[in-house]
């Protein structure tokens, strides 16, 4: 009987998260959850850094804080799809943060619906439920 191996390229790409957050307690916490479920993530709280080591089809998700220095989360997202168009993305924000870029998101995504976005602070367990959907 031959089995074949589920480590394939795409069952990689599918389990692999990229979060970029500057907040370092946020980007531990957010790993620590999603490694625990099985999730390979890597974490950057640096959005140049995480640009600069982005590779294209490595990620199935990105996981985004919108507030950062030197580039908001909607700019890295809009780099990023230059180099792979087929990654999804989650956008972390706390509440007044996504009202003071709406402009923003309606001019450069205007078909990014609510559920792209997760609000802070979040539970883990509503965080992983958030992802699980967003993988499928």
């Amino acid at each position: 009987m031959t089995t074949s191996s589920s480590n394939t390229t795409n069952d990689i790409t599918e389990t692999r998260i990229l979060v970029v957050d500057d907040e370092p307690d946020v980007n531990l916490t957010l790993k620590v959850s999603l490694e625990d479920k099985g999730f390979k993530v890597d974490a950057f709280d640096d959005p140049l850094l995480a640009l600069e080591n982005f590779k294209a089809g490595v990620y199935g998700l990105l996981i985004l804080d919108i507030k950062m220095p030197e580039m908001n989360g909607f700019e890295l997202y809009r780099e990023i799809k230059k180099l792979d168009n087929k990654v999804k993305v989650c956008f972390l924000t706390a509440l007044n943060e996504l009202h003071d870029y709406e402009a923003y998101r309606k001019e450069v995504f205007p078909k990014i619906g609510e559920r792209y976005f997760i609000q802070k602070p979040i539970e883990n367990e509503e965080m992983i439920n958030r992802v699980n959907q967003m993988m499928r």
